[in-house]
């Protein structure tokens, strides 16, 4: 029996509770033994223990991201004379950057399959827990519908389904599909989007017989539940009657749609980062087509202000970034966006932690450092509190830990290993 056993640091345990100076973890077998007081725990004497100084830095849960694009870099890679094949074996880049900065599990919202998961969940390339939606199902010229070659897809999966579907048994056939190819979640574009070529973020898309019998497809497959990205006011609103889990983006919310999310107790995933990450894009000299450029402007002030009223209703926020949209690795800059629209340090962990493992469905073993939970761990050089955009910067992460195995360590901190004894509480 191996045990890790992290000490010197200050714990935020992801449940928004006040942190715990001088805090020790202990982590056997895959599991958290023990978050809290140093004092309260022993060093184990019968096992072999890898030690960890925190170096007086910060403790955190895994971070979860609830919306990324894991297989792609959409600009970067839009390429036609990019084979598939290599597309797919650079992911192991981009995962390998999403645990780098402390991203130990996502939601993927279209490009993963099965065998992406497989990878990374088996150890074949070192990447994030994945929960995959396969691909996105969208109205013919929708959102999804990769006809027009401009949308920056140039090679599909030829083994992916694809995701474009009309009218009640269309989805309903559909839904069987992705759920075939591997989906653990449905992910439906509600309204059109910003760097697709054919439609538009103001515009509804899907009716809502059609939405409801995703819905309710979905939930006869093992209570699999929807994602919608949504953008437009009757997109959101169409999906939260119907029952859709939580709302992409949702720039273009109106009073009567935050009352229905309310309502429905719906989780909105702002993806605040993924419109910057268009105008980034094009400032680093990549090509974005003049269309992208404009609708994204067209939304950047309606979105932040429509988060800003959700969230102060009081409407369950859980982070996601599009990354890959942007680039994998910045995920958590998303969290200066967050307080930006009036979250606390604090509530950006929390929607990044605890929030976020309970709109993917796994509260009962991840979001927050508690006994009997997996060991997702991060180690951080700073206090996020004092200065959260500095969680950004992967170089501020020192340690990262999934499943009790570490995944990053930085080369300068020093980890001591042995089968007996207490560890030597070091300061720096």
């Amino acid at each position: 029996m191996s045990s890790i056993y992290i000490f010197n640091g200050t714990l935020i345990d992801g449940t928004g509770r006040s942190t715990v100076s001088d805090a020790a973890v202990l982590i056997r077998d895959q599991h958290i033994v023990h978050a809290g007081p140093g004092a309260e725990v022993s060093c184990p004497r019968d096992e072999t223990i890898t030690k960890i100084d925190a170096c007086g830095g910060t403790i955190l849960p895994g971070l979860i991201d609830c919306h990324v694009h894991i297989t792609a870099e959409i600009f970067p890679t839009a390429d036609f004379s990019e084979p598939y094949t290599y597309r797919i074996l650079r992911t192991a880049q981009y995962a390998q950057r999403t645990l780098d900065a402390g991203i130990t599990s996502v939601r993927d919202a279209g490009g993963a399959d099965r065998g992406i998961q497989w990878a990374f969940d088996r150890g074949v390339v070192p990447g994030p827990r994945t929960q995959i939606s396969v691909t996105m199902l969208s109205i013919t010229g929708g959102h999804g519908d990769d006809y027009a070659a401009s949308l920056g897809y140039p090679l599909t999966n030829p083994l992916q389904v694809d995701g474009v579907c009309d009218g009640v048994d269309g989805v309903r056939k559909k839904v069987r599909e992705v759920i075939r190819a591997g989906a653990q979640v449905i992910k439906v574009a509600t309204s059109g989007g910003v760097i697709s070529a054919t439609d538009n973020p103001e515009d509804a898309h899907f009716s809502p017989q059609e939405l409801q019998t995703i819905v309710e497809e979905a939930r006869m497959h093992g209570g699999i539940r929807a994602m919608a990205h949504a953008q437009a006011t009757q997109g959101i609103k169409n999906a939260v009657r119907a029952g859709f889990i939580s709302i992409e983006h949702g720039i273009y919310l109106d009073q009567e749609a935050i009352d229905l999310m309310l309502e429905h107790e719906t989780f909105l995933v702002p993806t605040l980062v993924a419109p910057l990450a268009v105008i980034k894009a094009r400032d680093e000299g990549l090509t974005v087509p003049d269309y992208a450029i404009e609708k994204t402007k067209r939304v950047l002030e309606a979105h932040h202000e429509s988060v800003a009223r959700a969230h102060a209703a009081g409407v369950k926020i859980a982070m996601g970034t599009d990354s890959g949209v942007g680039h994998h690795g910045t995920n958590l800059e998303e969290l200066s966006h967050l307080v930006d629209i009036g979250m606390s340090p604090m509530q950006a962990l929390v929607a990044s932690t605890r929030q976020a493992a309970e709109l993917l469905g796994w509260s009962d073993r991840l979001g927050t450092l508690q006994p009997g939970k997996l060991a997702d761990v991060v180690i951080t050089t700073i206090d996020p509190l004092a200065n959260i955009g500095g969680l950004a910067n992967p170089d501020n992460i020192s340690w990262v830990i999934k499943g009790g195995t570490i995944v990053k360590t930085k080369v300068e901190h020093q980890v001591t290993a042995q089968t007996s004894g207490q560890p030597n509480h070091r300061r720096r």
